[in-house]
């Protein structure tokens, strides 16, 4: 009886021992967008914190909605890493209709804490590039809804991006299990 404790016991700690580190992808596209207060922010601005990036529209009543409250779910988890260590950027895909002032009503409505997440926008142009470089691929209908694969990144404090979550099906607590062993490994300051 003993020695099956002292198995179990032994592959508990395993279980429990650091997981292999994430990969590296190599290093993320680099951007510079606006932010939801009308701030430039780069990704560059971001060296030494974990960023967990993703893209959505505010109008949107499907996955987007689903995303974002499954990031503020996280949000919460990260505790007081979130915003010194860990910071999330959402970038709108509907950027004609997505000002600074829509964005804002939108983190607030989800309980996004500014002081740690931007909601952000550019040009069209620039927003279709980030979107490309990051794997996200979408058109606005003729009604005016915006078209999307949900593809959300974690780049960590040295620019690398590491992992990327395919749709809004992620388990959030898997995502804040990733995100604190970056900021573990030392990815962020």
């Amino acid at each position: 009886m003993i020695r099956r404790l002292a198995a179990i016991a032994a592959l508990l700690c395993a279980a429990g021992a650091a997981a292999d580190p994430l990969p590296d992808m190599g290093p993320a596209a680099a951007f510079r967008l606006t932010t939801q207060d009308g701030a430039t922010l780069a990704l560059a601005d971001l060296r030494g914190k974990v960023v967990l990036l993703a893209f959505i529209y505010v109008s949107c009543k499907d996955v987007c909605l689903t995303e974002t409250a499954r990031m503020v779910q996280v949000q919460k988890g990260l505790g007081r890493d979130f915003g010194r260590r860990v910071r999330f950027l959402s970038v709108t895909l509907d950027p004609e209709r997505d000002s600074g002032a829509v964005l804002r009503r939108y983190a607030r409505r989800f309980g996004a804490r500014l002081d740690g997440w931007s909601f952000l926008t550019g040009t069209p142009a620039t927003v279709r590039q980030v979107a490309g470089d990051y794997g996200v691929a979408f058109r606005k209908s003729a009604a005016g809804e915006v078209e999307h694969n949900t593809l959300a990144s974690v780049i960590d404090g040295r620019g690398h991006l590491r992992v990327q979550y395919l749709g809004v099906a992620f388990d959030p607590d898997e995502l804040l299990a990733d995100l604190r062993s970056l900021v573990q490994e030392g990815g962020a300051n």
